[in-house]
């Protein structure tokens, strides 16, 4: 029992806030790094709400099923998409940080105004992937980029949204399970926290986390098999012929791309298979 709450006291005495290891990880307390440590906090309070909402759909009317509507990439739009985008905007919106926003579920990005004299950055996201999955409650995510504003976008076209990945300041996303985790990475490693919901708070549980040099494990849709260039179907075939593989595959990225960074293994998506893999 003695050594229970001596552990307990330690973590308690050691945890790091989401908050707190961004300005590590800048090394910085200037203003740019408060605004990306704000930033931050803001996707997780998102994370949090639609995790709350997420907790209880089973038990609320108008929360599961079809919207009716399809979204720009041709999908069925689910209520919890339309919910999910939603909280992103207004967490966002009195932000002072954010002038646009951009996310899977709106043909254009989404201005603020009153943010974009001050507002240097443009957050881009999947407000929740995977989103069929929630009615038989199955893991969702959401995804996220943080981007720095280029030009003054005067003609509404954002194209400096099509920008390099390497530009990238912060990416990630949050996985909604059994609990729900935030992973991201500033350049400087890729970091895992864990809610606590008795704090209310995202504290670090996994620090640089390291994909295992080898896995067991394939996700992919084989469905698709014959739509895939050949180098994939190949790939694919080989690994059929390899012992011990075994496909695991849930049809949310969020989820299968956090297996393989915990467990190792492989989502054959590049036209090099091998550069997916773990």
């Amino acid at each position: 029992m003695t050594d229970y709450a001596t552990h307990e006291q330690a973590l308690d005495r050691d945890c790091l806030t989401l908050s707190r290891h961004v300005l590590q990880q800048l090394q910085s307390f200037d203003a740019d790094a408060q605004d990306l440590s704000a930033l931050m906090n803001r996707i997780a309070l998102a994370g949090k709400l639609i995790a709350r909402r997420l907790s209880r759909a089973g038990l609320m009317e108008g929360v599961l099923g079809f919207t009716g509507a399809v979204n720009i990439q041709g999908e069925d739009v689910k209520k919890m998409d339309v919910y999910a985008n939603e909280v992103f905007i207004a967490a966002f919106k009195q932000s002072g940080l954010v002038c646009r926003l951009a996310s899977e579920e709106m043909e254009k990005p989404y201005y603020i105004p009153e943010n974009c004299p001050i507002g240097r950055y443009t957050l881009l996201y999947d407000p929740l992937d995977g989103s069929s999955n929630v009615d038989i409650n199955l893991n969702v995510g959401s995804i996220f980029a943080i981007r720095q504003q280029e030009g003054t976008d005067l003609d509404g076209t954002a194209a400096d949204l099509l920008q390099n990945g390497h530009k990238q300041i912060a990416a990630g996303y949050i996985l909604y399970g059994p609990s729900t985790m935030l992973v991201y990475s500033m350049g400087k490693g890729t970091h895992v926290f864990v809610l606590d919901p008795s704090l209310g708070e995202f504290i670090l549980a996994i620090e640089n986390l390291q994909i295992p040099a080898s896995g067991s494990i394939y996700s992919v849709n084989e469905g698709n098999f014959w739509a895939w260039e050949e180098p994939i179907r190949n790939y694919v075939r080989h690994v059929h012929r390899q012992p011990g593989y075994s496909a695991r595959y849930s049809g949310a990225l969020v989820g299968d791309i956090h297996r393989i960074l915990m467990q190792g293994g492989c989502f054959p998506l590049s036209r090099n298979p091998k550069k997916s893999c773990g």
